[in-house]
């Protein structure tokens, strides 16, 4: 069960989160003070800020394994820095198939410059709202491996979430290594949130 002072930095965190979502939602759609107010509460009352992806995990080994893998995954409001960090395990927009999510390591964001291995290939800095990532097999050749080295670039406005917690059988299981500042502001929110129960009954159905 968790502590008072850790339900205090979980609740922290859902009403940014709340915040954040809802003034987004106020700006696209243009809401009403009272609908604005109501979006609030309903998200930080009656939503969670996580939810279970699963996937397999080839090019993500060892964080996940070959077959399929049941992945808690923290909601992000707004695919930012203030929210993305490098070295996390982020999930995302296939940009091939809009409709299927890739598991990938963040590598670079914008105004980073990338230099490739190969001589041939010439430097560039990825441009604002762009981001690198690569699959976490070091058995992947980089001219197969389907990520960044492949298809470029994508845009942070296709991440969808970070992977806190990993599940690849009912007795293999654990928090998923990301940047220090994210297994951080992670913390609370794997205290609360986390029912490994609900996620073996999830990965028993798929």
């Amino acid at each position: 069960m968790a502590s008072i002072s850790t339900w205090f930095r979980y609740m922290a965190h859902k009403l940014e989160y709340s915040l954040t979502l809802s003034l987004k939602s106020h700006r696209r759609e243009k809401l009403s003070d009272r609908e604005l107010i109501q979006i609030i509460f309903k998200n930080l009352f009656h939503g969670k800020i996580t939810y279970l992806h699963s996937g397999k995990g080839v090019e993500m080994s060892p964080t996940m394994a070959a077959h399929e893998n049941t992945l808690l995954v923290r909601k992000i409001p707004i695919a930012n820095t203030r929210y993305l960090f490098v070295g996390d395990a982020v999930v995302l927009k296939d940009p091939n198939d809009s409709d299927k999510y890739l598991v990938r390591r963040l590598a670079a964001v914008e105004g980073f410059e990338m230099v490739s291995g190969d001589a041939k290939e010439e430097p560039f800095v990825l441009e604002k709202d762009q981001c690198w990532v690569v699959a976490e097999n070091k058995d992947i050749k980089p001219k197969e491996a389907y990520d960044s080295r492949t298809f470029g670039p994508v845009s942070t406005a296709d991440i969808v979430g970070r992977a806190i917690y990993c599940l690849r059988t009912a007795v293999d299981h654990g928090p998923v290594r990301n940047s220090h500042t994210a297994m951080g502001q992670d913390s609370p929110i794997l205290a609360v949130e986390l029912d490994v129960d609900e996620m073996a009954k999830n990965h028993k159905a798929q």
